[in-house]
Formats: structure tokens, sequence, C-alpha cells
């Protein structure tokens, strides 16, 4: 429920955090250009009266922005961020038994996310990404 609210708002929603036996609600949302403080408090008036509307019983609600290391879940994450640096740690290692690749994204299709690491561009499963973050450029 929280997703379609969200994106009806003209958001993304990268990611919902639940603590505190789900007492404590945590979003992340991103839109092209970045995340304002106003934008998270249009969200936030947003998500409390739908969460009312539909009894969801809860104490706090935080919205954020996902920050400068924005994790990285779907496959359109990947494609957008092409030509960023990327943190990507594998469930599964590599032949060589590599499981963390620290480069620049070069896009994602059919499954696969495209990674340049040295000058060489290799592909790795969507499926097997354990986590992948931005790397922030300062």
């Amino acid at each position: 429920m929280i997703e379609p609210a969200v994106t009806g708002l003209g958001y993304e929603l990268v990611d919902v955090q639940a603590s505190n036996g789900g007492r404590m609600l945590r979003l992340f949302i991103d839109k092209p250009g970045g995340i304002s403080v106003e934008d998270c408090a249009t969200v936030s008036r947003h998500l409390t009266r739908v969460l009312a509307v539909e009894g969801v019983d809860y104490e706090r609600l935080e919205v954020s922005s996902p920050g400068l290391d924005r994790p990285l879940r779907k496959g359109s994450d990947f494609a957008r961020f092409a030509g960023h640096r990327a943190d990507v740690r594998m469930r599964t290692p590599d032949p060589s038994g590599r499981r963390r690749f620290v480069g620049v994204l070069r896009g994602a299709e059919a499954g696969r996310l495209s990674i340049e690491l040295d000058g060489h561009t290799i592909g790795l499963d969507l499926a097997d990404v354990e986590r992948a973050k931005l790397v922030p450029e300062l």
C-alpha cells in the first residue's frame, strides 16, 4: 500500500524498513534531481493519512532521502545510475572466489548488470546480488 501512495505523488520508493516490532517505519524516497526536506514532509503527511485509513498501527514514521550511498535494488536502478561508481556484493563468489566488485556501472538488461573494473566490463547476475550501493564521489 505504501509504494502506490509514494509513486502516485511522483516519487520512487527506494526502501522501507520497520523496526521495534513494526512500531517504527522508515522510508527512503528519491526522484530525479534529488530529494528536499519539503519532499519528505509532503510524503510524510500523505502517508500519515493513508496509514490511518488502512488501520496501520505505528508510533513513528520517518521519510528521508536514500543519501549519497543510495542502495541499488532493481535492474532499473543499475540502468539509471550507469556511469556512476558502485559497490556490488554477490551472494556467491565468481570462479576466482571474488564476491565484491567496485567499479563503474555500465547498465543492466536481461537480468544482468554490467560493471567496469580496471578497464574491463563484466556481467553479473542481478538475481545473485546480495547488496549494492552507489559509491559517493565527493
